[in-house]
């Protein structure tokens, strides 16, 4: 028996324990990588599609909002990791501690960011969108990175590729109900029809 079939079931082994750590951790799987299940868009569907295991978003204003498998969905505290790849020129943003609208750029909570080269907004990738900005691109387009938002009691981080971009505290004396942390659903933005953003492996954890 050579070193490589020792060596093998160990290997095999401590991926199932990953595995079965990541599971006893609470993480949610937010997309099946096949179609939009769990997930409720408005104004304009044709926005979101899916190929090759990735939800692809481009087209007329629309926003694509995760209920979950019981159509309730919602997070306080959170960890959201999702792969994110931006086409040339492109807008994005994942809203949260939003709520459902039929129509229009929704009315609560946070967006973080989503745009490195998009010509029209010099506010980039991992910002919180008119509260804490980035005016400097993290990543290129064409190429996947991860993405990431935490958000714990006051607190809200975002990481790109493991390295933290953003860093806020909302002020305890804040007066913006409609805008401050409380608690919502997560959504995904068609900006424009000119703007074309994968997302994959989207995931979340409840910190609560």
């Amino acid at each position: 028996m050579n070193r490589l079939m020792l060596v093998a079931p160990v290997i095999a082994a401590m991926l199932a324990a990953n595995v079965f750590a990541d599971d006893k951790a609470g993480w949610i799987s937010m997309f099946n990588g096949k179609d939009l299940a769990g997930w409720k868009t408005n104004e304009k569907p044709g926005s979101f599609k899916v190929e090759d295991g990735a939800i692809v978003v481009n087209g007329p204003r629309s926003h694509a909002f995760y209920v979950g498998d019981d159509g309730k969905a919602e997070f306080k505290d959170f960890h959201l990791k999702a792969d994110v790849m931006t086409m040339p020129n492109s807008n994005s943003g994942i809203y949260f501690h939003t709520r459902f609208l039929d129509e229009g750029w929704p009315d609560r909570g946070y967006e973080a960011q989503v745009n490195n080269t998009y010509k029209k907004d010099p506010k980039k990738t991992a910002g919180l969108y008119n509260v804490k900005d980035n005016f400097k691109a993290p990543v290129g387009d064409n190429e996947w990175f991860l993405y990431e938002i935490i958000v714990e009691g006051k607190r809200i981080v975002v990481k790109i590729n493991g390295e933290t971009v953003t860093d806020y505290t909302e002020p305890d004396n804040l007066v913006r109900p409609d805008r401050q942390l409380s608690q919502g659903r997560i959504a995904l933005q068609a900006h424009d029809p000119g703007s074309k953003v994968l997302f994959k492996n989207l995931k979340i954890k409840s910190l609560d």
